[in-house]
């Protein structure tokens, strides 16, 4: 605690930032894919790759999607994907739970936006570590948050916990997040951070900013609990198991 070193601040305009950590053995347990299991990890992070007014656009469909629920408490989660969101201290499904009316919210725009938005953070994280972006395929969970500092009601709003997103989900190999607010302009705290052996590095999240890393234990990392206002981002996820890939959502 209280030892950070900023990995990337809320100023700074990054064309690319890249640290490279060693590998942890998480990705041993599973089935190895050669050229898309992570043999180099490391974390990166870009504003190069997604526009502030792009990142605007994504978060009003996550307002609109949220503005149908939400949670009772901090934490609201839309999945577009499954249809998950949250809904008192429950989720719902929103296709089945509003029918016909989805067509109301969202529009094919939406749903191309965020399927181009996906595929250039696809790409991205392919180069960064040396693999083909064909190899790599979405996977869920892949949702909106949206964050604020309304107590806790549920263990699914108790967003601030460390965790290892290869042991939470074990279809995970590489992670992204869109930020699509602005730290200490839209809410405090709610920086994301890489727990490292003697030092915490953080990234303070601005619109249109992807932070993309390996999933395993080399980046454990937690969320600072959001002391006032409202951040927004987007999990984007990636498995090398074609078994455990989705397809972009569609508006049916």
């Amino acid at each position: 605690e209280g030892v950070a070193e900023v990995l990337a601040g809320r100023g700074e305009h990054l064309q690319d930032r890249f640290v490279e950590v060693p590998c942890s053995e998480d990705y041993d347990s599973h089935k190895r894919y050669e050229g898309c299991t992570p043999r180099k990890c490391g974390r990166g992070v870009t504003d190069a790759v997604i526009s502030r007014q792009e990142a605007e656009r994504i978060r009003r469909i996550a307002e609109r999607g949220l503005s149908l629920g939400g949670s009772d408490g901090g934490a609201s989660i839309l999945d577009l994907h499954s249809g998950a969101l949250s809904l008192g201290k429950h989720f719902v499904n929103l296709y089945r739970y509003f029918g016909d009316k989805i067509q109301d919210i969202f529009t094919e725009e939406d749903f191309a936006l965020y399927r181009d938005v996906r595929q250039r953070i696809q790409q991205r994280i392919a180069q960064a570590f040396g693999i083909s972006s064909s190899s790599l395929y979405l996977t869920k969970p892949t949702f909106f948050s949206r964050i604020n500092n309304t107590e806790a009601k549920t263990t699914h709003d108790e967003y601030w916990h460390p965790h290892v997103d290869k042991v939470t989900y074990g279809s995970f190999d590489y992670t992204s997040l869109l930020y699509l607010s602005d730290y200490a302009e839209d809410f405090g705290g709610g920086r994301f951070v890489f727990m490292d052996a003697g030092s915490n590095k953080t990234i303070e999240p601005r619109a249109g900013r992807v932070s993309f890393f390996t999933s395993g234990s080399e980046n454990l990392h937690r969320v600072e609990k959001v002391r006032w206002g409202t951040r927004y981002a987007i999990t984007i996820s990636f498995t090398c198991n074609p078994d455990h890939g989705i397809g972009d959502p569609v508006l049916t």
